[in-house]
């Protein structure tokens, strides 16, 4: 069979109405040439993040960042076509990680894609591949803003714990021993406490913070996975030790998030500021630790909760999803079945 020279790859240039409004499916794309750090992959599959349209959106930072045509994508699971100079990685073997070279528009929606070198690991033997698509951004995200903050019995705080992010959180905290209370609706309360949540707060039916309070419990750490309710930080020395950190992870494109980012790095905490520290988040490409989630995939210590699968040609229609905010999990878009393909010269 001919090794191809060009692929599919959904494309935008514009993002007026949305990103998921201005996606094209492009059939004849050039496949990415990778450089010397950089490994080329045939992607199977393509978790999604809302990193994948967020900045996209925001006009100005995509006009003058974001070079276009561009594609979106970067939690994949793929076979790897042709190894970054000084891996130990071989071809045709089976990796996950993150594409791209930016997060903004990491190319991963797309029949053949790049990673660096760091970004893309081999998937253990025994984990389902689209579990292993999953566990990119979200994955080091739970790790990141849990793992260097905690120790075995603390106990720890994530707003929003059915999201993509969140349930991981969950998992990992316990992993390590730390006792967890959540967050979610009502219809996800079941969901929480599978993944190990020892107690859930039903946003629908009670305030979180007035909850918080009344637990009668003292946080050692907060992951805030939601960031709507900006007097969960203002007020959280009310429901934390001293010491503790309060991270955030989501991001608002609105003014008022603006103000209030700004008001927590400028409000000192003796002239009436936040009386804890707020520590902002971007997830870094750590292979080891990616390593350390599928070695607990593995045990059996956290597994992948994948709301729902589109096919390739169904990708605006998943992004559309994303951007609801309702789904359990993580939403997946199976770009390929085919087995593994070098593009021709690679």
């Amino acid at each position: 069979m001919p090794r191809p020279t060009t692929m599919r790859a959904w494309q935008y240039t514009s993002t007026h109405g949305g990103l998921e409004k201005n996606l094209n499916l492009n059939q004849s794309a050039a496949i990415p040439w990778p450089k010397h750090d950089q490994h080329l992959v045939q992607v199977l599959a393509v978790a999604l993040n809302p990193i994948d349209y967020k900045p996209a959106e925001l006009r100005l930072l995509s006009r003058l960042a974001i070079p276009k045509p561009a594609t979106p994508g970067l939690d994949f699971v793929g076979y790897l076509v042709t190894p970054a100079a000084g891996s130990s990685l071989k071809p045709g073997q089976l990796v996950h990680g993150v594409t791209g070279t930016v997060p903004m528009a990491g190319g991963g929606l797309a029949e053949y894609a790049v990673s660096k070198r760091e970004q893309a690991v081999a998937v253990p033997k025994g984990i389902d591949r689209t579990d292993a698509a999953t566990l990119g951004v979200a994955g080091l995200t739970a790790y990141q803003t849990i793992v260097p903050y905690v120790k075995a019995g603390d106990k720890i705080f994530i707003n929003g714990g059915s999201g993509g992010t969140g349930i991981f959180g969950i998992q990992i905290a316990k992993a390590l021993g730390c006792s967890v209370t959540t967050s979610c609706s009502t219809v996800n309360v079941e969901l929480c406490k599978t993944l190990g949540a020892d107690s859930v707060i039903d946003y629908k039916k009670q305030g979180v913070l007035e909850a918080l309070k009344a637990s009668g419990h003292k946080f050692d750490h907060v992951v805030d996975n939601v960031g709507m309710d900006f007097e969960l930080y203002w007020k959280c020395h009310e429901y934390t030790r001293p010491g503790a950190v309060f991270m955030n992870v989501a991001g608002h494109i609105t003014l008022s998030y603006f103000w209030d980012s700004f008001l927590r790095r400028v409000w000192p905490a003796f002239l009436g500021g936040g009386q804890r520290k707020s520590q902002g988040f971007f997830a870094q490409a750590k292979p080891e630790q990616l390593a350390q989630i599928t070695a607990w995939m593995k045990e059996g210590k956290v597994r992948a909760i994948i709301d729902s699968k589109f096919p390739f040609e169904q990708t605006p229609q998943a992004i559309a999803k994303l951007k609801t905010s309702r789904a359990k999990g993580k939403i997946v878009v199976e770009v390929s079945s085919k087995d593994f393909r070098p593009p021709e010269g690679r």
